[in-house]
């Protein structure tokens, strides 16, 4: 009987030992399994982290972009001026003729009117008159001038010590005229046939639509018997 038992312990010891391996074996997987699982975990994790790091940079990349597109549309618009020969740029000149007398609305000065067509006067290539102004075709910057000759003495007595003129601008975006170019002189003449001139001119940036016009502080003193003493005209650059 000893003797069997013996025997069948030695012949459970193989088997045994094939157990223990085949359970290495599956500890092994399952270890393996466990760390591919935690990798997978870990790499949304991962890419949401280095999302958030990338953020900052985003926010200013859109500024960039941003900055970018304005940039975009100013050089277009230049790049519409630039391929304009100078035959092609709008441009007119204005000159003076009898002014019917306006009645002063409110705190603005009276406006001047002009002529549009005959004589040293045009207008070319859209930049056209109307209503007693200049009405932009093309945004741009453009140069804006006007002379306005004031002479005297007029036919009733006035107490005018100074006069003024005004290059104004209107827009449909904003109702108030904008006051773009301004001269004042002083009268230190009082007497028969005085006459002080008033120069403006500048560059000045203009949008499509605007409108251009020319205000006096006193419309009877403006001197309309010569088209080269009072003038007023713009033309893009």
């Amino acid at each position: 009987m000893e003797r069997g038992a013996e025997i069948n312990l030695e012949d459970a010891v193989p088997g045994t030992r094939i157990h223990l391996r085949e359970d290495l074996r599956r500890m092994r997987w399952t270890v393996l399994l466990c760390l591919l699982s935690v990798l997978l975990l870990a790499l949304p994790i991962a890419y949401l982290l280095a999302g958030n790091l990338r953020a900052p940079s985003s926010c200013s990349s859109q500024v960039s972009q941003e900055r970018g597109s304005r940039f975009l549309k100013q050089r277009a618009v230049a790049t519409v001026t630039d391929t304009l020969s100078s035959a092609e740029k709008p441009r007119a000149h204005l000159t003076v003729k009898k002014q019917d007398l306006v009645t002063t609305v409110g705190n603005h000065l009276p406006i001047l009117q002009w002529e549009d067509k005959r004589g040293l006067a045009f207008t070319k290539n859209n930049l056209s008159y109307s209503s007693n102004a200049l009405v932009i075709p093309v945004s741009g910057d453009y140069y804006v001038y006007a002379q306005v000759t004031f002479r005297g003495p007029i036919e009733s007595c006035s107490k005018t010590n100074s006069v003024t003129e005004i290059i104004t601008k209107v827009t449909d975006s904003y109702p108030e005229p904008t006051q773009l170019l301004t001269g004042t002189k002083t009268l230190s003449e009082k007497g028969n046939s005085w006459f002080q001139p008033i120069y403006l001119g500048a560059v000045v940036s203009l949008e499509v639509g605007d409108k251009l016009m020319v205000n006096v502080s006193d419309i009877k003193l403006v001197d309309y018997t010569k088209e080269h003493k009072t003038y007023f005209g713009a033309f893009l650059l």
